[in-house]
């Protein structure tokens, strides 16, 4: 049978036999009885429940801790890779970092995850994960598996940023602020190298479309006929660079009142991508807020799934931030600025499945998807009518008991409206709250000992006036947001300076 072996050694030298998948992890079922070849937050490892073997992860989430646990491994470029774990709690998430990632909200015993992946042109290395989320009970891991080939580079051994960490430099306690740089407003216009090194986050205002549905965005500076001491656009660059390098982010809004953009076609959505990267490139900014208000964002009926929208100005929005933040990496800040209604009124009526006015809740679905690259939410607590708590009470703007509400229906997450779905609350440090600068510049002003009153609840849990916070205290609470810094240069800089100092204090 010579002739046999010697044919079939010559058939098979002209195939390409795959490599043999095997699991490239170390201690993947922490058989060890140790975390080791693990980086964890809040995990150990038990002996109870298990899926197999002797022992499995416990992540130990807290308020601020989604227990999170990642190794770094050698792969090979141009290659294809699967990666799974047995898991068991709820809202336990596996990914990779800065690629893709699967999770499931309920898992009472042992049920499996798996996705796969391609690694990059020149990718020697991944990060892979498992964790928690936030205010849910412990969740366990086991019998995690990354099949593959194993490439000759050792790793990062510093184990590199989660694309879910907040962009470098970003201040831990920032004072966030508009400003008018496209119109006056009444409270005139404020020049870039004149507003005061106290404001941590400048959001330009605003980029507009063309047309509602074009999501061609244009950013005009304010003409001198409406601005009479506004500055050359050389000038303003390099003020804006002058922020910059003094530790400043310096974003463009898009949207505003009178700026409705509905992305309602795949060719709005790739011309909005286009021309807010046009912005961003011509003055070098830090990022993007979106700031839709009015019809930009809705439901259409049927579109009762915040995990999984169908609704086209919601799906390619979603789109839209994804590819800008792929673009810029991780140091791109985005941040949102919705009103009530488009967040915490989703726990009463849901636009898709109501039967009301369809854009209630609109916001849940972008917020979620955008959840690992949103830097910080700061929902408007103003121009708003009474909205229901988690205490199932109605708040009404102006006071420290609807800023703690509210803000902690964003932290704790709800169920929304009647879905049967959770909205998974947010990080501490993705979350801050918007305020009127003054009284001329929206409804709901909160005199400045009312605001510190809210904060001392929400960051200490002092001073929660009888409020129980479902959500547990937020010490790395991101910030205060206001309209609008010339609105606070107006009024002699209230906001600013009763603010300010407060937030600097915070540890």
């Amino acid at each position: 049978m010579r002739w046999l072996a010697v044919v079939l050694g010559v058939l098979l030298a002209g195939i390409a036999v795959p490599a043999q998948a095997a699991n490239i992890l170390s201690n993947p079922g922490f058989e060890s009885g140790s975390l080791s070849g693990w980086n964890c937050s809040g995990g150990s490892v038990v002996s109870t429940p298990v899926r197999s073997g002797g022992y499995a992860l416990n992540g130990a989430v807290t308020s601020s801790d989604y227990a999170q646990c990642s190794q770094t491994v050698a792969v090979q470029p141009n290659t294809a890779y699967t990666l799974s774990a047995w898991v068991r709690g709820s809202y336990v998430y596996l990914g990779v970092t800065g690629g893709a990632s699967i999770w499931t909200p309920s898992a009472a015993s042992y049920t499996q995850l798996s996705l796969s992946f391609t690694t990059g042109a020149s990718q020697t290395s991944a990060r892979i994960y498992v964790h928690g989320w936030y205010g849910q009970p412990a969740y366990q891991a086991d019998d995690l598996t990354l099949d593959g080939p194993g490439g000759s580079d050792p790793g990062d051994p510093t184990d590199p940023p989660d694309p879910g960490d907040p962009p470098a430099g970003l201040a831990k306690h920032a004072l966030i602020g508009y400003l008018h740089a496209s119109f006056a407003n009444g409270s005139g216009y404020v020049r870039m190298a004149d507003v005061p090194e106290q404001w941590d986050i400048i959001n330009l205002a605003f980029g507009e479309p063309t047309s509602v549905t074009s999501g061609d965005i244009r950013f005009n500076r304010c003409p001198v006929s409406e601005c009479p001491n506004v500055e050359s656009d050389a000038d303003f660059a390099a003020a804006i660079k002058a922020k910059q390098a003094a530790g400043k982010k310096v974003l463009i809004s898009i949207g505003g009142a009178n700026g409705q953009v509905q992305l309602t076609t795949t060719a709005a959505r790739d011309a909005f991508v286009s021309s807010v990267s046009a912005i961003i490139d011509r003055y070098g900014l830090d990022g993007l807020d979106i700031d839709f208000e009015g019809h930009s964002l809705y439901l259409n009926a049927g579109d009762t799934d915040f995990r999984n929208p169908t609704t086209p100005v919601i799906v390619n929005l979603i789109s839209a931030l994804k590819t800008l933040k792929a673009k810029y990496g991780a140091n791109f800040v985005l941040s949102m600025a919705p009103e009530t209604f488009f967040v915490q009124v989703g726990y009463q009526f849901y636009g898709g499945s109501s039967g009301g006015d369809n854009r209630t809740g609109s916001y849940l679905p972008v917020i979620h998807a955008l959840r690992d690259s949103l830097t910080v939410l700061h929902v408007q607590d103003y121009n708003s009518g009474p909205v229901m708590g988690l205490d199932n009470q109605y708040h009404t703007m102006g006071g420290a008991d609807f800023h703690i509400a509210m803000t902690d229906m964003v932290k704790a997450g709800f169920p929304v409206a009647n879905t049967g779905q959770t909205f998974p609350g947010l990080r501490d440090d993705q979350i801050g709250f918007g305020l009127p600068a003054a009284v001329s510049a929206g409804n709901g002003y909160t005199a400045p000992a009312a605001v510190h009153e809210a904060l001392d609840c929400l960051v200490k849990g002092q001073n929660c006036g009888g409020y129980s916070l479902r959500g547990g205290t937020s010490p790395g609470f991101r910030g205060l947001m206001t309209w609008s810094v010339n609105w606070d240069h107006y009024y002699n800089w209230e906001f600013q300076n009763s603010h300010a100092p407060y937030l600097d204090a915070l540890p």
